[in-house]
């Protein structure tokens, strides 16, 4: 066969093969449409009623009556109130909140790691990295932003002391710890 007569055979193939995609899309477009016209047909829409709507009860305004919703003196009162600490660990707070704040009762402990602890002046001392700078902890020295106070340090841990309120709003005392954390390779 010439390069001509292999080329009028291609062009029969798809010509025969864009007919036969026509033949079947016609058939196949009016059951569709017929299926489609028989389902609207059957389904009918439940929509329940709506409910009526409230009558309006107009109410009369007695400004002299009511309370002055943009009171300057009442709004220090309540915030005052809101502020103030509850409960018997009023105390417990009330030191803490004298005393002059360090660098790292701005960091969360669980942004601290404790790299290592040694001796200096025969005082145990931590040495606890925050934000890849090293900082040396001793006993007393304040870390966390729950007014956390250092009561112990020993070779694999560093012990606070924290203030925090507990569900009912109270006050309390809690300890909590640093781990050692090892390097890991």
């Amino acid at each position: 066969m010439n390069g001509r007569a292999m080329q009028g055979l291609w062009r029969l193939g798809w010509l025969l093969a864009v007919l036969a995609l026509l033949g079947c899309g016609a058939a196949t477009q009016g059951d569709l449409t017929q299926w489609i016209s028989e389902q609207k047909n059957q389904t009918r829409p439940r929509v329940p009623p709506l409910a009526e709507p409230k009558q309006f009860q107009p109410q009369a305004y007695a400004p002299a009556s009511a309370l002055d919703p943009f009171s300057s003196q009442q709004l220090t009162q309540a915030l005052k109130r809101d502020g103030a600490p509850a409960g018997a660990g009023t105390a417990l707070l009330a030191r803490e909140l004298t005393r002059r704040k360090e660098a790292l009762e701005a960091v969360p402990l669980d942004a601290m790691a404790l790299v290592g602890t040694m001796v200096r002046d025969g005082q145990p001392v931590a040495l606890v990295k925050s934000d890849r700078l090293l900082y040396q902890i001793r006993p007393g020295h304040h870390l966390g932003q729950n007014y956390g106070r250092v009561v112990r340090i020993t070779e694999t841990e560093l012990t606070l002391r924290e203030v925090v309120q507990d569900a009912t709003g109270d006050w309390v005392e809690r300890t909590v710890s640093l781990q050692l954390q090892e390097k890991s390779k």
